[in-house]
């Protein structure tokens, strides 16, 4: 039997340094990179699961025991305008389980493009609120397996997404972040010629992925040398079915998560040490994982600098 491992796109494109202040940017945070600075990141994940929804149903499965995904990522952030920025991302992903025959999968993922637009900024209550909008699109750069579960290192499809986020940031450095978003995922050719959906049988290799809403809610503070928030995190497929009982998983399965986590990070002068933790309480077709990342991020400005009078 296999199981499906939930790959919440937002756990693995994680935080990059990039502000005057050295402060974290994401494409789902509220912080911009000014004009000319060039971040880059690499970044470990370790994400393990050995209890798992199958439809809304929590259960085990020894045949599998720990199923475990891990992931380095390079990560580069750079400032157009102090309103605009750009960030790409791929990641090397490696998977396996403790007690199965399935062998384990790794290799290059999906190349990850974002750009971040600020709208709005307006000085209020002590702080500044701020809107911002964020498109992206992805697709794999290799020929990897997209329906090999819990061991495929990713869906496979090229998407398309947007988002919006608010935030306040007060003069003391406490802040609140609000961001939602939708992702697009196209149909991907699976290795046979047919599938189940719905328990109705469908002839030809094309099958459809679920698009997916996401949505988070983050409390922080933040100061020049120094950052640290808590989240909560809701991820869930548009459509699909369940996994059925004692069957393998599939592409066309509807996944979601409810998570929280927390997020701290420190800067050397560029340089910045950053960690994170992030659990998955409730879900459907999903893996109950427990997900910890660190990572090192350098800034640079690209240019001349302008001259000081």
């Amino acid at each position: 039997m296999r199981i499906k491992y939930l790959q919440n796109y937002f756990l693995l494109f994680t935080l990059c340094l990039g502000s005057i202040n050295l402060s974290a940017q994401s494409p789902n945070d509220a912080i911009m990179m000014p004009r000319k600075n060039l971040c880059t990141l690499v970044q470990y994940t370790h994400s393990a699961w050995d209890t798992y929804w199958e439809g809304p149903n929590r259960r085990t499965n020894a045949n599998l025991g720990t199923v475990t995904t891990q992931n380095v990522m390079l990560m580069f952030n750079y400032g157009i305008t102090s309103r605009l920025n750009v960030m790409a991302a791929i990641p090397y992903v490696w998977t396996k389980t403790s007690a199965s025959y399935l062998s384990p999968q790794d290799g290059v993922q999906d190349l990850s493009i974002f750009a971040k637009y600020q709208l709005l900024e307006k000085s209020v209550l002590g702080g500044k609120f701020k809107i911002q909008a964020t498109g992206g699109l992805s697709t794999p750069v290799t020929d990897y397996v997209p329906d090999f579960q819990p061991l495929s290192i990713g869906s496979g499809a090229n998407t398309a997404s947007a988002r919006a986020i608010l935030n306040f940031t007060h003069q003391t450095g406490l802040y609140t972040t609000i961001q939602g978003g939708h992702t697009w995922r196209s149909n991907i050719t699976v290795d046979r010629e047919s599938f189940l959906l719905h328990d109705i049988l469908y002839y030809g290799n094309e099958v459809p992925v679920p698009n997916v809403f996401d949505a988070s809610v983050r409390l922080g503070y933040i100061k020049p040398k120094f950052q640290a928030e808590i989240w909560t995190d809701y991820f869930t497929g548009l459509s699909g079915d369940d996994i059925r009982y004692n069957d393998a998983p599939f592409p066309t399965n509807k996944m979601s998560a409810n998570s929280v986590g927390a997020y701290a990070k420190y800067y050397f002068g560029r340089l910045g040490i950053q960690a994170s933790y992030n659990q998955v309480y409730a879900g459907r077709n999903a893996g109950k994982s427990t997900t910890i990342s660190g990572g090192i991020s350098y800034f640079f400005h690209v240019g001349k600098k302008p001259a000081v009078n």
